[in-house]
């Protein structure tokens, strides 16, 4: 299991039409080690103590148990998410836009996708930590119905930060794809979602 599983950077907060028109489609698709480079490159501008090349490649060989996806816009990797697996419960372990791409609903795109996953592989419940700190992401985590649960103290020991436990109960309910379905309706475009396994 990932010992540091974390996603605690600024997923972006999105603000009532930003960027509504003139950008390309963003697409989902499978992380694979060809992406690993832009990867990095991200981790390296939004976490404080990133994941290295040998911790995603350990990642990536779990397929049973995990599940990754870059979002790319013309080609170029915008931002990634990852989850674990583990009975019926789905744990996101990193979520993060590259900051010159804030704003821009990828956040949105990839946890929506990240739960619609969860549901496809049979998860009932969903979980993620976030710092204390970052309102903006735990605003957009309580849009996707995730509630405080819990503190885990110094989680983010890098930064002397208190994690707060996050989870979204019942995602194999009706009323939570209707709450997957209303998000995805109000992105300003569509995703296409290239991910051709679950």
């Amino acid at each position: 299991m990932v010992e540091r599983l974390r996603h605690d950077e600024q997923p972006d907060p999105e603000p009532v039409g930003a960027t509504a028109g003139g950008d390309p489609p963003i697409q989902l698709v499978r992380m694979r080690r060809r992406h690993l480079r832009s990867v990095l490159r991200i981790e390296g501008q939004v976490y404080p103590r990133p994941w290295s090349l040998t911790l995603y490649m350990s990642e990536l060989n779990l397929r049973g148990s995990r599940h990754y996806v870059v979002a790319r816009c013309d080609g170029q990797v915008v931002g990634y998410a990852g989850a674990l697996y583990a009975a019926d419960e789905a744990h996101i372990t990193t979520l993060a836009v590259d900051p010159a791409w804030h704003r821009r609903h990828i956040g949105t795109r990839l946890l929506s996708h990240q739960a619609a996953a969860a549901r496809a592989h049979g998860s009932r419940h969903l979980t993620l930590e976030v710092r204390v700190s970052n309102v903006a992401a735990q605003e957009l985590y309580r849009r996707f119905g995730f509630e405080p649960e819990g503190i885990r103290k110094n989680y983010y020991a890098e930064v002397h930060e208190d994690a707060i436990v996050m989870w979204a109960r019942n995602i194999d309910s009706d009323e939570y794809a209707a709450r997957l379905a209303a998000i995805d309706a109000a992105l300003p475009s569509p995703t296409v979602d290239d991910v051709t396994e679950r």
